[in-house]
């Protein structure tokens, strides 16, 4: 689905900052717990400031916008932090209003051709088990990843680019215990 009047691009760092407090004034008080595991009712500065320090290599992130009247308001954020040994970490956020439209897709897919072009092998998150929707759009997006319950949240690893299509014996392992 590619709701009407959105468009996803990179965020360069000069518009990070406008982007980011709009996605966060969008997002309920649920929204904002599913997205960063506790209630955070104000974004804290240290988390606003990693939030929009973006190098376009280790921190880099893709902003939808919907097209309004003489002008595109940020709707969600798809982010990756490069996390060492070629992953990186992946987070998400579309304002509630664009819900189930489509948004989310379009961001993890945007953000996942991104790191691949960046030069990471693979995608890592961390969603909270109660987050069925972020859990669906990820099957839905990368159906290869490998996840793994680890408590308190559910962890998962997607090869991207060329490692997406290597198989390993833990890949056969996983494939095996699956069935």
């Amino acid at each position: 689905m590619n709701p009407p009047g959105v468009t996803v691009r990179p965020l360069p760092r000069h518009e990070a900052a406008h982007a980011v407090d709009t996605v966060f004034a969008g997002l309920s008080p649920r929204s904002r717990y599913l997205r960063f595991h506790s209630p955070v009712p104000r974004l804290p500065t240290a988390v606003r400031d990693r939030l929009i320090d973006l190098d376009g290599r280790r921190q880099a992130a893709v902003l939808a916008e919907s097209a309004g009247p003489g002008a595109s308001e940020p709707i969600g954020i798809a982010r990756i932090i490069g996390a060492g040994s070629g992953g990186a970490d992946l987070a998400v956020a579309v304002v509630d209003a664009w819900h189930r439209r489509g948004v989310g897709r379009r961001l993890l897919t945007a953000v996942t051709a991104l790191a691949e072009e960046i030069g990471y092998g693979e995608l890592r998150g961390m969603v909270l088990p109660e987050n069925v929707a972020m859990l669906s759009l990820a099957r839905q997006v990368l159906p290869w990843a490998r996840p793994w319950f680890d408590g308190d949240a559910i962890q998962f690893v997607a090869p991207i680019g060329e490692a997406a299509w290597t198989i390993s014996e833990e890949d056969v392992l996983a494939d095996l215990l699956t069935r």
